[in-house]
């Protein structure tokens, strides 16, 4: 029998996973997206995967909830600030026995998520995507993924050593983990630094970090961010410097997510990102200025698209 998986939040990086999971024999996969255009165009055509893989996959795609069966997994691939929304609709979809796994950005999204559902998984990847029209995904590089129990809500390992059999035998690179908060803090920490640089600059990743000015504010926000999970007792799984140089030498010109949020003048991830690490630093007693700083700037700039008088 089937093993059901809804992949909520079915934009580019969710998109991929919906695609590769679809061509797994014992796996039915089912897309919730708010967006009808890449519903139906999923629908009819399939959804299209290109870049680091092409292909073509068929998967159950819809814009109302209440179409999706019970499934025993979850995937939340949606912008953190839209989680509540998103698990208020489709709480219902996992019952009293689903997990659900988010592989969202930032911190917060696991809690959120955990208000209305029983099992919950933390996940963290630096797999790119991008969205090229409706039902056709640019998939950028694989990663990994690491995966762990979201630890309030006692989640059992053996639900994500499941979930991690399925998506390894999807084709994608998951490493499951008793505890997957170093690996979450590994991503957070990098994304705190590259994407509000990003979003305020303008520069695409390798010439913010090529550039002397940005480069050094990248090395003084990680720092910020590593101080603090120290004193939470997280030790980090990476090396975000690492991952700074690797994007860097990309051959293309890669535009971090928030600064295409504020090209498009929509709500950012900030508060789950920078806000969060200020929010821990604070309550620690550890200094954060630059994150906060970097927070006010950017909810300032978001606050300057509504025109205020």
């Amino acid at each position: 029998m089937a093993v059901k998986i809804c992949i909520v939040g079915c934009g580019a990086l969710g998109s991929v996973f919906a695609a590769h999971l679809a061509r797994v024999d014992d796996v039915e996969v089912h897309a919730y997206d708010i967006s009808e255009a890449h519903t139906r165009a999923i629908t009819e055509r399939g959804l299209q995967i290109r870049g680091a893989v092409e292909f073509t996959a068929r998967v159950h795609a819809t814009s109302h909830p209440r179409d999706i069966p019970p499934c025993e997994f979850g995937i939340f691939a949606t912008k953190s600030l839209h989680t509540r929304a998103a698990i208020e609709q489709t709480a219902h979809i996992f019952g009293s026995s689903g997990a659900v796994c988010s592989v969202q950005n930032g911190l917060g999204n696991e809690e959120i998520i955990a208000e209305h559902v029983k099992h919950v998984i933390r996940g963290a990847t630096t797999m790119a995507a991008h969205f090229i029209g409706p039902g056709h995904v640019g998939f950028e590089f694989y990663s990994d993924l690491w995966i762990g129990p979201f630890e309030p809500t006692g989640t059992p390992y053996a639900c994500v050593e499941q979930l991690a059999e399925l998506l390894n035998r999807a084709g994608l690179r998951v490493v499951a983990l008793q505890d997957a908060r170093g690996a979450q803090w590994t991503k957070l920490i990098f994304n705190a630094a590259v994407n509000p640089v990003g979003a305020l600059t303008q520069l695409h990743h390798g010439a913010a970090t090529r550039f002397p000015f940005t480069g050094s504010l990248y090395e003084a926000l990680l720092r910020e961010g590593e101080s603090v999970a120290e004193a939470l007792g997280v030790p980090l799984y990476g090396d975000t410097r690492q991952m700074i140089a690797e994007g860097a030498r990309a051959t293309e010109k890669r535009n971090v997510s928030m600064l295409l949020d504020v090209l498009a003048k929509r709500p950012t991830e900030i508060d789950f990102l920078n806000g969060a690490i200020a929010d821990w630093g604070e309550k620690l007693g550890i200094p954060v200025p630059l994150n906060r700083a970097v927070w006010q700037l950017v909810k300032g700039l978001e606050h300057s698209w509504t025109d205020p008088s």
